[in-house]
């Protein structure tokens, strides 16, 4: 059986005006600011206005570890959001936006699969409304102003070998990791050594993603360091006077995205910073804002539930005062038996064993986000290929672990095949049984949050970190940035540092590379591993693939 691809099935959508999306979360016309005639941004004097309202329900959507199989959590945050509407409760969802880097390198799209989809599809993986446009020149704005600051006689004192910002730019390039600037002479200023980050690892884009209106956005803008003197006191974004010009930049990409999923309903889709090298969630705006909208929020976070979800909850739900009332983690059949050891190309035939074997992860998993507080719900995301006795095994494998695994067919039939899950998640959100909380104190020392997570999340033995990374932490503790929670830069394909080693390692060790405050943001950086902020392309990138046809239709975004 042939299946349509899943741009096929976004072309085919019967959209509605963004108008009769916004009417139905009672946003005024006035009150839009619409691209095109099926996306719009909610103006601020809209979301000041609702802000008295009671919370709906917050439910997270995470996974296991992702493999090449495929989880399809973004598909699955889509398929739950719709199964709510169709079982009759007022929901929408909460989804980050799409970095250009991944989608023209691995991914190639970012906004849900088959039946279970946001659109406009093509618009939302490419430019969308140019939030990351806004970001990376906010941020190359700071960039250029600190060096010509430096050029133009210094006043900040600024010890040029301890530059502290990199420059940007939303592209996976390895070739700008690392540079040199400044070169050619007088006229070009002092050459150093610098180097770029992809914009979703920007802490612009992290304090978009965490402020709460633009008042708080200028205020952390501000607080960015960007580079120490001489005697190692910092120097901030507002000490050259730049914070003020970045808001201007952002003041729209601050508003989040209205859009809608093939079924018609209401979904914000704002803010995107990768879960492996930055805090993997989507905006609090967004979400702050949908629950104030509707009774029932779905939101994802990124990558593993040891990366988006421990952030999710240690960083984005402290900062903001959220609390989810259900987890959903995503697993597949497929990616279990990746786990226990089967070959990509040798996943189709039955394997029962292999499944079992590839459980632990999910067990890990589940482990983790209970210790949070928080009831877990297994979601299987149903391949057409999966058996039975396959999706039994996980079933009885997630009571044995206390959680209950439930089967949703939403890539296939959308709304349909997810009428399952969302009463049981629907159910358990209502209970109110959860007890959150973050799994570390403000006030325990930076290295010993670094040492919690990496012990009580990915069950190291110990965290490896040379004597400067430690005094670092120290003084940055004597700065008054102790309280910060920790944003744990790690590969997302084990619970280790080593990409290979899948399943439910222990007895590993953590090395910490580099540490990077960000002080805006509101989190301390920790580089693990040989994780890089600015990632490269594969051998063969997406976008060797990606064109248009001779219709002017969009080809290759999956």
């Amino acid at each position: 059986m042939s299946y349509k691809t899943d741009i096929e099935i976004a072309r085919e959508a019967q959209k509605k005006p963004i108008k009769d999306i916004g009417d139905r979360l009672g946003i005024p016309y006035e009150n839009l600011l619409p691209y095109g005639h099926d996306k719009a941004k909610i103006g601020q004097d809209f979301i000041n206005s609702v802000q008295d309202r009671k919370d709906g329900k917050l439910i997270l959507v995470t996974a296991i570890n992702p493999t090449p199989a495929g989880e399809g959590k973004t598909t699955t945050t889509v398929g739950l959001g719709d199964g709510l509407n169709k079982i009759g409760k007022n929901a929408m969802i909460c989804i980050r936006e799409a970095s250009l880097g991944p989608n023209f390198g691995m991914k190639g799209g970012a906004a849900g699969g088959g039946y279970a989809q946001v659109v406009p599809m093509e618009d939302m993986n490419l430019h969308f409304t140019g939030d990351f446009h806004a970001i990376t020149s906010a941020h190359s704005l700071l960039a250029a102003m600190l060096d010509n600051h430096i050029y133009w006689g210094n006043e900040q004192e600024i010890d040029i070998r301890r530059v502290a910002l990199r420059r940007v730019v939303d592209m996976n390039d390895r070739a700008l990791r690392q540079i040199t600037a400044s070169l050619g002479g007088v006229a070009n200023g002092y050459p150093r050594e610098a180097g770029f980050d992809i914009t979703v690892a920007s802490e612009v884009m992290a304090i978009l993603c965490l402020a709460k209106d633009l008042k708080d956005l200028e205020k952390r803008l501000g607080d960015i360091i960007v580079a120490y003197r001489r005697d190692k006191t910092p120097v901030f974004c507002r000490d050259i006077k730049a914070e003020g010009a970045m808001t201007v930049l952002l003041k729209d990409a601050m508003q989040p995205n209205l859009v809608q999923t093939l079924e018609n309903n209401p979904a914000f889709v704002h803010g995107g910073p990768f879960a492996n090298i930055a805090h993997g969630c989507n905006s609090v705006i967004a979400t702050s804002t949908a629950l104030k909208l509707t009774d029932y929020v779905v939101t994802e976070a990124g990558f593993g539930a040891d990366l988006g979800a421990e952030k999710f909850m240690n960083i984005k739900c402290r900062k903001a005062g959220l609390a989810p009332s259900v987890v959903v983690c995503v697993a597949t059949v497929r990616a279990m038996k990746m786990n226990g050891g089967v070959a990509k190309a040798d996943l189709g035939p039955e394997n029962v064993e292999a499944v079992e074997a590839g459980c632990p992860n999910l067990g890990r998993h589940i482990e983790n986000l209970k210790s949070f507080g928080v009831p877990v719900v297994v979601a299987i995301n149903h391949f057409v290929t999966d058996t039975d006795a396959e999706v039994q095994a996980i079933k009885d494998y997630v009571a044995d672990h206390g959680a209950e695994a439930i089967v949703s067919q939403h890539w296939e039939f959308g709304s349909k095949g997810s009428e399952a899950l969302a009463i049981r998640v629907a159910e358990i959100a209502d209970a109110d049984t959860g007890n959150f909380a973050p799994i570390y104190p403000d006030d325990m020392p930076l290295f010993e949050k670094i040492e919690t997570v990496a012990k009580r999340i990915y069950r190291a033995d110990e965290v490896l970190a040379d004597k400067s990374i430690r005094d670092q932490l120290k003084s940055w503790e004597d700065q008054g940035y102790g309280n910060l929670p920790v944003c744990m830069a790690k590969t997302q394909y084990s619970f280790s540092t080593d990409p290979s080693l899948r399943g439910a390692p222990t007895g590993h060790s953590v090395p910490v590379r580099e540490v990077r405050l960000s002080a805006g943001a509101g989190f301390v950086v920790v580089v693990c591993g040989q994780i890089m902020t600015m990632p490269g392309l594969p051998r063969k990138p997406a976008s060797e693939t990606i064109h248009l046809n001779d219709d002017g239709q969009i080809e290759g975004l999956f």
